[in-house]
């Protein structure tokens, strides 16, 4: 499959099932099964010509997805350090998969007086996590109840939101607030405060959030948050105006 791929990617207009045969040493009965399963996961499109193929939309969409999450990070990296520099707290960027944040990078020092609890590269639920929450609000409500029955809205602690009807009064509170809250619903002893980042289509891309020890944690921060949101959102191109709820994710 990356063979046929890479073959694909060296050519600028459709190449035939023969050629691509030829150039990965496949036989033409194998690269053909290969390509018929790319075509359904729309890797791959056939070509104008009968028997021919060309790289497909799904690489594109992919590709937007990574730039996006590169872009994102880059933006937001300096900012997320002068935040931790005013703050003495743990700052970290999240970004959304499936039914789950993904952290991609973090802001933090031994200062902070918190053990991360996290690494880059860990994964949380959306519902127990200030970041999951934005990502959350601004979904449809039928897709946050579709989410709720899928995952069972499993607890981590005695502070985790497990009822539907009481994360929907959470999710309207973060659309009220602007913000988003963690009471120790993910880590006993932490509590975290997230803003979204958002893009030129004022999509929500990534959750910019502020964990501390729970008996730490100030209200004095949320202004320095939002305000450290805005400008990484701006540098992503959002002119600040409010996007309405998702009608579909």
């Amino acid at each position: 499959m990356m063979s046929l791929l890479d073959v694909l990617a060296e050519r600028s207009g459709s190449v035939s099932l023969k050629e691509l045969a030829q150039a990965t040493s496949l036989h033409p009965s194998t690269a053909h099964r290969i390509l018929n399963d790319m075509v359904i996961g729309r890797f791959v499109d056939r070509g104008e010509q009968a028997g021919s193929y060309r790289l497909g939309m799904r690489l594109l969409e992919l590709g937007n997805l990574v730039k996006a999450r590169l872009s994102v990070r880059e933006a937001a990296i300096e900012p997320m350090r002068e935040l931790h520099r005013r703050t003495g707290q743990t700052v970290n960027l999240s970004v959304r998969q499936g039914d789950e944040i993904v952290y991609i990078e973090r802001s933090y020092s031994e200062r902070s007086g918190m053990q991360v609890v996290r690494a880059i590269g860990g994964r949380a639920v959306l519902h127990l996590t200030s970041s999951g929450k934005l990502f959350l609000a601004y979904d449809d409500a039928r897709v946050v109840r579709s989410y709720a029955t899928r995952t069972g809205l499993a607890g981590h602690t005695r502070n985790s939101i497990t009822d539907p009807v009481r994360l929907e009064r959470e999710l309207a509170q973060v659309r009220a607030r602007g913000f988003a809250r963690d009471n120790e619903e993910l880590e006993p002893g932490v509590r975290c405060i997230a803003a979204a980042i958002r893009d030129d289509s004022g999509m929500i891309v990534a959750g910019l959030s502020l964990s501390a020890p729970s008996e730490r944690m100030q209200d004095a921060w949320i202004e320095d948050l939002l305000e450290t949101t805005a400008r990484i959102s701006k540098s992503l191109g959002h002119d600040g105006k409010p996007t309405p709820i998702a009608s579909t994710k």
